[in-house]
């Protein structure tokens, strides 16, 4: 069990709740249309539908026969054609192209079309532009929210990040928004909300516009969750940019969690097919497993193969009655555990053939000296040594825009001991002063000529979304901050602008993460026994690691506190409300569980580091 470790944390929320009303409704919209039908499905749908509905389950329902959205329509004898999609612009044009061609052809069938989470206007507008609005029905399956494990619930929206963060597109907002309002229905009214970014205060100001909506459903009940945390993927990209040494986070580096599930293939089965296996709490090899540095695994999987040989070998000293309830009662849990174990050792396996043991360590020590500041030259010659042997084209781009981050966002919270100069423009004792950003134009030229030059100029854009986004930046020229240094020092008498050069040569190199991640205390020591826990690499103690989960209850407010009001920092939207008035019944065990809403996205490891304080949603 997740929480077995921590004895002060309440059993997580029923959240096989939220399954069954996903099943419900989409059982209802199904039956909207009587009749046998062939169900068509996207791509990217399957796995979260399987974890709600299954095949046997579509089957007493009337579908006939499943098909997969693809760029070809599938040739069906059917008279009603039933669509389960995302709303992408892409997906209507192939109905419109179906429908058309039965028209085409004189072939009449009724359409139906199954939007998740919900319809867009412009969806409707492309049906319309295609001539096919008139012939389709569109409802929407309000799926908001997929149980992955007993505490990991997950809104399986992968364009979420893509959309919002470099697009600029708002309209996963709304989702968020229902979403939150579906668990504040639920599991009873929220404690406190806490919140840091701009899309983590547009989602909550539109619950909460919801919430006045609807008079809150959710008043009343015995709350089960005390505070919700909702954070942007880009007040932390530097863990999603760090190697994962955990086993979890090697398991999703080296094969793709996908929907709380991963495929393992013959190289780990021993055998010519693959096996789809739940990596969640009912697995008990895993559940063990998942946060332990990779180094003491196989330690573990050797000690538990001599314990179920152990249990095996009982059976040779039992009686007929013993044997008996040994085979009714356990043999077959055994087995379960058994066949559970070889997979594990053979993920082991395939991750140990992956990641030789030379590459990952030092790719472990150029990872560390960046996050720590320290030979920085030598951790850019890293990067260009491997990008010229293309070891991997992603690993490379992360190595590369984890440097940009880390020297990213100088920011300085002081002016020095100068004196400040009289008059209405004089400056307070304390001043924040944003300095150039990003790589120093010959390095990222250098690394993007070597990069280009490795892997095809095909990645031109690539480089212009990382730049979009904030990953990869170049700083702007020179002049830029003496722009600045000029500025601050005329508000200033000349005893004090001689001190402010100096303090602004001496930061020119400082990074904003650093002084962030140095004042909560984010970074382990290598050799330390925090070390082996830190998620990330090996020098990272990201939130959710054992070391400084932002989640502990006895560290929480100096934590939250410290983030959000930094000087430092650089996400504005922060906000923290007080959501239940008055107390409530079970509202002191209920705060020491918690919600953390990643919006963006979160890491396996940090999901799997999260499961003792509370509850983690992305």
């Amino acid at each position: 069990m997740a929480f077995a470790g921590r004895r002060d944390v309440p059993e997580p929320p029923d959240f096989g709740i939220l399954k069954r009303l996903a099943r419900d409704q989409l059982i209802y919209l199904l039956e909207q249309l009587p009749g046998k039908k062939d169900l068509f499905i996207e791509a990217d749908m399957m796995s979260p539908l399987d974890r709600i509905a299954n095949v046997s389950i579509l089957k007493q329902h009337e579908v006939d026969k499943l098909y997969k959205v693809e760029s070809r329509p599938a040739l069906s004898a059917s008279d009603q054609f039933c669509f389960l999609v995302r709303p992408r612009i892409k997906t209507m044009r192939y109905i419109a192209d179906i429908v058309n061609a039965d028209k085409m052809s004189g072939r009449s069938r009724k359409y139906k079309i199954i939007f998740s989470p919900q319809k867009f206007y412009a969806c409707e507008m492309v049906l319309e532009e295609e001539g096919v609005f008139g012939d389709v029905t569109c409802d929407e399956w309000s799926f908001y929210l997929l149980p992955l494990d007993e505490d990991i619930i997950s809104m399986e929206l992968p364009e979420f990040f893509r959309d919002y963060f470099l697009e600029g597109d708002h309209r996963w907002i709304n989702s968020v928004a229902r979403a939150l309002q579906l668990l504040n229905s639920l599991y009873g009214p929220f404690g406190k909300a806490y919140g840091i970014g701009r899309c983590a205060k547009m989602s909550y100001e539109l619950w909460r516009d919801l919430e006045e909506e609807s008079e809150g459903d959710g008043q009343g009940r015995k709350p089960e969750i005390g505070n919700i945390f909702l954070m942007d993927r880009d007040t932390d990209y530097v863990t999603a940019l760090c190697s994962q040494v955990v086993y979890e986070g090697l398991v999703d580096d080296t094969f793709r969690i996908k929907c709380g599930s991963v495929d393992f293939g013959p190289d780990v089965t021993s055998s010519d097919k693959s096996i789809k296996v739940l990596l969640n709490a009912q697995d008990k090899v895993f559940s063990q497993i998942r946060n332990e540095h990779f180094s003491s695994v196989f330690g573990f999987l050797s000690q538990k193969s001599r314990n179920l040989q152990a249990q095996y070998d009982r059976r040779r000293s039992m009686d007929i009655k013993q044997m008996k309830n040994f085979v009714s009662q356990e043999l077959k849990g055994l087995k379960q555990e058994h066949r559970l174990l070889s997979l594990h050792i053979g993920a082991c396996e395939s991750i140990m053939k992956k990641k030789t043991k030379q590459d990952f360590q030092e790719m472990i020590k150029a990872e560390h000296s960046l996050l720590e500041g320290f030979d920085i030259r030598e951790s850019t010659s890293f990067i260009e040594e491997h990008i010229d042997r293309q070891v991997s084209p992603i690993e490379s781009l992360r190595l590369m825009c984890l440097l940009s981050i880390t020297e990213n966002g100088e920011v300085s919270g002081c002016a020095g001991q100068g004196e400040v100069a009289p008059g209405p423009s004089s400056l307070s004792a304390e001043l924040t002063l944003v300095l150039p950003t990003g790589l120093i134009p010959k390095d990222y030229r250098s690394l993007k000529t070597q990069y280009l030059q490795s892997y095809g100029p095909e990645h031109l854009l690539t480089f212009h979304n990382l730049k979009r986004i904030g990953l990869l930046t170049e700083q702007s020229a020179g002049e830029t901050l003496t722009a600045v240094e000029s500025k601050v020092s005329k508000l200033v008498t000349d005893r004090a602008a001689g001190k402010i050069t100096d303090a602004f040569n001496s930061l020119a190199r400082k990074s904003n993460f650093r002084a962030i991640s140095k004042k909560l205390g984010l970074l382990c020591r290598l050799g330390t026994p925090r070390d082996t826990h830190c998620t990330g690499t090996a020098a990272a103690a990201t939130p959710g690691s054992r070391g400084a989960s932002p989640l502990d209850r006895g560290s929480l407010r100096a934590s939250w506190s410290a983030l959000t009001l930094d000087p430092t920092s650089a996400h504005q939207f922060t906000f923290t409300c007080c959501e239940r008035c008055g107390p409530a019944p079970g509202a002191a065990l209920a705060a020491r569980s918690c919600l953390a809403l990643g919006g963006g996205g979160s890491v396996a490891s940090v999901l799997g580091r999260q499961r003792g304080p509370g509850v983690v949603e992305r």
